[in-house]
């Protein structure tokens, strides 16, 4: 008679045990720091499974990285369409800044590891990037031609505020102290959407 039932996990739920194992720790170790016994072990896997997953470790690295920047695309892309005002760039940012810390391990892989893999590199500017700066492009014409904002290169334009965008999501270990609190981490917001859309010349 059996006393438990025991689910076996899914190859969904898995494949997730997986890459949160490796997007902490890729984060915390680097990615040559860390070996495949290290990701089955902390993932509860055999290390066999890695592999019924996923070709190499170099595989994982690049769906780490790739599978958080479209969550954050998505996002990015959800808070733009439901923007009430297109000077509402403040709320937008803060509300970025909040998410963006719970995917500091994801974000910090990436700015560690792309420059050391070319094919993490070139899979985030095709598959992220390029589609984030081209939704933002849209975003700004649309805001120009009401005369919302003044006539300028969409593209720079677009390119400059996913930088802010960026920027955003590191300032509570960088630009701002850590553990800062919502009043600053709003201030901070303010501040940059304030040069964003006013400049800085008096």
């Amino acid at each position: 008679m059996r006393l438990f039932n025991r689910q076996t996990p899914t190859e969904d739920q898995t494949r997730t045990r997986i890459l949160n194992a490796a997007r902490q720790l890729f984060a915390r170790d680097g990615y040559d720091g860390t070996t495949t016994k290290d990701l089955a072990e902390k993932a509860g896997v055999a290390e066999g499974t890695l592999f019924r997953h996923f070709t190499n470790k170099k595989a994982i690295l690049i769906e780490v990285a790739t599978q958080g920047w479209v969550e954050l695309l998505t996002d990015l892309l959800t808070e733009l369409s439901q923007m009430g005002s297109y000077k509402a760039i403040a709320q937008v940012l803060n509300r970025r800044m909040l998410h963006l810390r719970e995917n500091a391990d994801m974000m910090k892989v990436c700015f560690m590891e792309a420059q050391f893999h070319p094919e993490l590199r070139d899979r985030i500017q095709s598959e992220v990037i390029g589609k984030m700066t081209v939704v933002a492009e849209a975003f700004f014409e649309t805001a120009m031609e009401k005369g919302i904002y003044r006539r300028m290169n969409t593209k720079v334009v677009a390119q400059a505020f996913l930088g802010m965008f960026v920027i955003a999501g590191f300032s509570y270990d960088t630009l701002i102290e850590p553990g800062a609190s919502p009043k600053e981490m709003q201030e901070m917001a303010e501040g940059l959407a304030e040069i964003f859309l006013n400049g800085v010349l008096a």
